[in-house]
């Protein structure tokens, strides 16, 4: 019993509890036991100015079987109707899944060599293909989606629309180069999001991050129109998605590129596919290793406030295009209920009449 106690506690703590905007009127609540007591105090009275028969078993036999607990069941009913509409005036909130208001999404995917490596069948790069294109098949149609292509540098290989097939046909004409430039892939997906920030790769210089448009040292800072950088993953409008198999080997560092997209707002989901401890390919005479750098990827989606997801298998990487679907397209929000309480409490109220009517011929 006393290991009992502290783990019921434990459990009780758990539980969600509710939140109100207006929990005063919360005390409206305790008219309810009064009501009972008065439903009681009626039938009771009733009961003592009912007329006195000699022999209530003829009565009986003559009224056939009473209504018994049926005829308790409309003004239960009205109860919870009544209280519905009590947490109602309540203004209960709660945390439900939203449309979200995501307009815009870059998929930049990696077409380095590497992915062609089959440890993900058929390659990596096929999978990949399939998987982006059940991806764009289950966004709403009113979602733009961009494609950013990189390699040993980075481009666009269509920009943002809602022409599925145009995406389709970019995705089907990828193909494989050298290197990999993490970084590069989301300065010009930032640069493809926001077409007219004058965003350049040349704004990357060191581990220094200059926002707005590059200028020469001996310049004086601009007054007018100067960028001010934004609470990571604030910016709701779009968000970017990138695919890798490799490490970085050239182009800017994809650390300072997040903290861009950081600076923004803009978050950028990082999805890892193929071998983590590395695995040796050949490409055009050359051989070369690939491992997977989870913890850059891990610390992009940190550094945006995003997430970094793990596709050892071309199944894997479905499921991680599915749940980035359903991230996107749907976002748990704190809304007020109240319209929700108040009309389980109408329809309630409703079958309560409907009921009586139905049974004894009157509204309660």
């Amino acid at each position: 019993m006393n290991l009992a106690w502290p783990a019921f506690l434990n459990w009780l703590a758990a539980i969600p509890q509710p939140a109100f905007l207006w929990p005063r009127f919360l005390w409206a609540l305790l008219a309810l036991p009064l009501l009972v007591l008065l439903y009681v105090w009626l039938l009771r009275r009733r009961k003592k100015l009912a007329v006195r028969y000699a022999s209530l078993s003829i009565v009986r036999e003559a009224a056939g079987r009473g209504p018994g607990w049926r005829r308790h069941r409309p003004p239960l009913l009205l109860l919870l109707a009544l209280a519905l509409l009590l947490l109602a005036s309540a203004r209960p909130v709660a945390v439900v899944a939203l449309p979200s208001n995501q307009q815009t999404i870059v998929l930049a995917m990696d077409v380095s060599a590497s992915m062609r490596a089959t440890d993900v069948e058929p390659n990596r790069l096929v999978a990949a293909q399939e998987a982006a294109k059940v991806f764009l098949k289950e966004l709403p149609r009113d979602v733009k989606v961009g494609i950013v292509a990189f390699a040993g540098s980075a481009q666009v290989a269509q920009l943002p629309t809602l022409n599925r097939e145009d995406l389709v046909t970019a995705i089907d004409r990828f193909q494989m180069q050298r290197a990999t430039a993490t970084g590069n892939a989301i300065v010009i997906s930032l640069a493809t999001l926001f077409p007219n920030a004058g965003i350049e790769l040349q704004q990357l210089s060191g581990d220094r991050l200059r926002g707005g448009m590059g200028r020469s040292l001996d310049q004086p800072p601009p007054k007018q129109n100067e960028f001010v950088p934004v609470p990571p993953g604030s910016y709701g409008s779009a968000a970017i998605i990138m695919l890798t198999d490799g490490q970085r080997t050239t182009g800017v560092d994809p650390l300072d590129a997040a903290r861009m997209a950081a600076d923004r707002g803009v978050k950028v989901y990082t999805v890892g596919i193929g071998t983590v401890d590395g695995e040796i390919i050949g490409f055009e005479g050359w051989s070369m290793r690939v491992r997977l750098d989870e913890e850059t990827l891990k610390t992009i989606a940190q550094k945006t406030a995003a997430e970094y997801f793990y596709a050892g298998t071309a199944q894997d990487l479905k499921k991680v295009y599915q749940s980035l679907s359903s991230r996107l397209t749907l976002e748990k929000k704190e809304t007020e209920v109240s319209a929700l309480f108040a009309l389980a409490g109408a329809l309630l109220a409703l079958l309560a009449g409907g009921l009586s009517l139905l049974w004894f011929g009157r509204v309660l």
